[in-house]
């Protein structure tokens, strides 16, 4: 383990209606952060950032959240549209802003909405290893030969990152992408992330890419 969770951050365009919708759909409180929009929750490994960004969706995500629902209509209600409501045992949505999202609907909902963090890849099994080995949490192949997954990971409050392999190469970047904690920048470099950009003047944390090109914000701690 050489990094740590710390949170989830979103970008949008329409701060306030993405905040409004995730808010709702994951039960978070929202508090405004100059530009920048924070959900709440009961730890700060909960807290999800809703950042501006001036880019409107314009393809398939590269990263997009898997919740839990008692029915998709509760998340259409919320401002999501349909997508894919017949082809799999979940249904596909997208958010406010066009981006995809994975409900599953259950007769119990647990506390915790939030329940996975699907990640789109060319090889699954070598970054699902990856992030298991940065995170120091294990990983399991999907049933069904349908990915890997990193589960249990320490502080994060979900069950786990998917990794399911697709046949395009990533194009522009995630709008949906997680911040850790580590003690040294250069030990996440060295085990094989890409500084994208370091400290400047605008920001305090390191942007980081992992073997993929998946963007990440890497805080010292």
């Amino acid at each position: 383990m050489i990094a740590s969770w710390k949170d989830l951050c979103i970008d949008a365009v329409d701060v306030d209606l993405m905040a409004r919708f995730w808010g709702g759909l994951l039960g978070r409180e929202v508090e405004s952060r100059g530009d920048l929009r924070l959900l709440t929750g009961a730890t700060p490994g909960h807290s999800v950032w809703i950042n501006p960004v001036p880019e409107p969706v314009t393809v398939k995500q590269r990263v997009h959240l898997d919740v839990h629902a008692a029915s998709v209509d509760d998340v259409l209600d919320l401002g999501a549209t349909p997508l894919d409501l017949d082809s799999f045992d979940w249904r596909v949505l997208r958010d406010p802003e066009g981006g995809e999202l994975c409900v599953f609907e259950r007769q119990e909902v647990p506390q915790e909405r939030l329940y996975e963090i699907a990640v789109d890849c060319a090889d699954p099994e070598r970054l699902a290893t990856w992030w298991g080995d940065v995170l120091g949490a294990p990983v399991r192949p999907e049933p069904h030969g349908e990915g890997y997954a990193v589960a249990d990971i320490p502080g994060a409050p979900f069950d786990s990152l998917v990794f399911a392999a697709v046949p395009e190469r990533k194009a522009v970047k995630n709008r949906i992408h997680w911040d850790v904690d580590t003690a040294s920048v250069d030990l996440l470099v060295g085990a094989g992330a890409r500084m994208v950009r370091p400290p400047d003047p605008e920001i305090s944390w390191s942007v980081l890419a992992d073997p993929e090109g998946n963007e990440f914000c890497v805080f010292t701690r």
